[in-house]
C-alpha cells in the first residue's frame, strides 16, 4: 500500500462511485478512508505529510475544514470534488477544489464533467443513488442505454446507497471500503452486476427493508408533508435513506421527515425537500443541529424532548421554490 496517495469519500454510491471514476482514470494503489452515511468528519482521521497527495469525493467542506486547513499547511495536496453546501472555499496553492452545490449537482457527476464523460456509467450509478433520477436518466441518453439497462444501473445505485445507512457496519451488509475494491475492478457497472452476485443481494435486502418500513403508518401527515417513526432496530437505520427517497418521488410536491429511535432514546433524522423545490432541507436541520444540502438533510442527534417542536417547525414549514433540476452537460 502506498500510504502517499489517499482517497477519502462517504461510503455512499456518491462518494464511492466518484472515487471509482477517479481511480480508473488515474490507477493508482492508494489508501482508502471511507465509512457510513452519517460518517462525515472523515478527515479528522487521515494522517499525511509533505508530499502526499490526497482526493476527497462527496465530503462536506464545511465539516471538513479545520482537517482540510490542518492536511494544506502540512504540505499535502488536495484535490476535492464535492456538492454540499459550503460558505467559502480556502484558497490554498495545494488545494484544487471542485465543488457545485446546485441542486442537479452531485459528486459523481462533478468527476464525470472533469474527466469527459470518460467513466459515465458509474458517474450515472452514483446520481441514481442520490436521488437524481431525472437527470441520470437524462444522461444515459448520451450512452445510448436501453431502458432495461438505466434500471439495472438506478437499481444498482439505490442499493449501494442503502447499505450505507447504519450506526455501525454490524448493520449493513457489507463495509463500504469492501463493496469499493469489488466495485473498482470493472470499468463498466453493468459488467459488476453480470459477475459480482453482492449488487442482487443489496437489492433482496432492501426490498425485504422496503415491505417492512412501508408497512408503517405515518406519525404526521397533512397537504405540505409527512413525518414517520422508525423503531430501534437494524432495518429501520439500513432503510431511512431508501424510504426517505421513495416518498419523495412518490409525493413530489410534499416534504418528509423519516426519524429513527436509537438506543439511548433520541432520533435520527432524515429530511427531504419536496422533490418539486430542491430546496429548504438543510436551512430546516440546521435548526436543530444537522445539516446537509437543499434538497436533503439529516440530524445526528435530536433529543426526544425536542420531538413535538420538530414537529410543530416542520408542519409550519414554507418549503420555498429552489433552481429547477438541470441536465448536467
Amino acid at each position: 500500500m502506498n500510504d502517499h496517495y489517499i482517497d477519502v469519500c462517504n461510503g455512499d454510491a456518491d462518494g464511492l462511485c466518484a472515487v471509482v471514476q477517479w481511480r480508473l482514470h488515474a490507477p493508482q494503489t492508494a489508501r482508502l478512508v471511507t465509512g457510513l452515511k452519517r460518517d462525515i468528519a472523515l478527515l479528522e482521521r487521515v494522517s499525511a505529510s509533505r508530499g502526499d497527495q490526497l482526493l476527497v469525493c462527496d465530503l462536506s467542506l464545511r465539516r471538513n475544514r479545520a482537517a482540510l486547513l490542518r492536511l494544506l499547511e502540512a504540505g499535502v495536496s488536495v484535490r476535492y470534488f464535492d456538492h454540499h453546501k459550503v460558505d467559502d472555499i480556502p484558497v490554498h496553492p495545494l488545494l484544487d477544489a471542485h465543488i457545485d452545490v446546485a441542486s442537479g449537482a452531485c459528486t459523481s457527476l462533478l468527476v464525470d464533467r472533469y474527466l469527459g464523460g470518460r467513466f459515465r456509467a458509474w458517474a450515472l450509478v452514483g446520481a441514481f443513488g442520490d436521488n437524481l433520477t431525472t437527470v441520470a436518466h437524462g444522461l444515459a441518453l448520451t450512452l445510448g442505454l436501453s431502458l432495461e439497462d438505466r434500471g439495472r444501473l438506478q437499481t444498482l445505485g439505490e442499493s449501494i446507497n442503502y447499505n450505507a445507512y447504519g450506526d455501525s457496519e454490524q448493520d449493513v451488509h457489507m463495509a463500504p471500503g469492501r463493496l469499493y475494491e469489488m466495485m473498482l475492478r470493472y470499468r463498466d457497472p453493468l459488467d459488476f452486476l453480470q459477475h459480482e452476485v453482492v449488487g442482487q443481494e443489496l437489492d433482496a435486502l432492501r426490498q425485504d427493508d422496503m415491505r417492512r418500513a412501508r408497512a408503517l403508518p405515518p406519525y404526521l401527515q397533512h397537504a405540505r408533508g409527512s413525518v414517520y417513526l422508525l423503531p430501534d432496530a437494524a432495518w429501520s437505520r439500513r432503510v431511512s435513506g431508501s424510504l426517505a427517497n421513495f416518498l419523495a418521488a412518490a409525493q413530489p410536491p410534499q416534504a418528509h421527515a423519516l426519524l429513527t429511535a436509537t438506543a439511548a432514546g433520541d432520533f435520527r433524522v432524515s429530511v427531504r425537500a419536496p422533490l418539486r423545490t430542491q430546496a429548504g432541507a438543510a436551512e430546516f436541520c440546521r435548526q436543530f443541529g444537522g445539516d446537509g444540502r437543499a434538497g436533503a438533510a439529516g440530524i445526528d442527534h435530536l433529543p426526544a424532548a425536542q420531538l413535538e417542536r420538530f414537529i410543530e417547525v416542520f408542519s409550519a414549514t414554507r418549503w420555498t421554490d429552489g433552481p429547477a433540476v438541470a441536465a448536467a452537460s
